[in-house]
């Protein structure tokens, strides 16, 4: 359970570096776009780690704390469908049903897409 909770410690500070990061210059190079790049690219880039992670799962066995800390913790922390949510219901709210729209649906469509990939890459 430690392993879990320190994983997650990791993940959700690693998504806040970088969330921070990515949207302060996405600001900048693009001030008009209003879209929330980070949590964008944190999920997709979780999604595509976990099928990585997941996939090599299919093929080797091992101690099942590290597997749940990295996947349930790390990648779990790392990742934020909570927060992707919330960003899309505040574009509604602000009268941007089209951005709002984009941004959930590609990032679903994204996600499930490099989940696959990463499933894919490490059969």
């Amino acid at each position: 359970m430690i392993w879990i909770a320190l994983g997650g410690g990791v993940g959700a500070l690693a998504r806040y570096l970088l969330d921070t990061s990515v949207n302060a210059q996405s600001r900048r190079r693009w001030p008009k776009l209003g879209l929330p790049v980070g949590t964008v690219l944190i999920n997709v880039t979780g999604s595509l780690l976990l099928g990585l992670f997941a996939g090599w799962l299919m093929f080797h066995t091992g101690d099942a704390s590290w597997k749940l800390a990295v996947g349930t913790g790390l990648l779990g922390g790392f990742t934020t469908f909570s927060t992707a949510s919330v960003e899309a219901a505040r574009l509604i709210i602000a009268g941007r049903w089209q951005a709002a729209v984009v941004h959930a649906v590609g990032m679903l469509t994204a996600g499930v897409g490099a989940a696959a990939l990463g499933v894919w890459i490490a059969a």
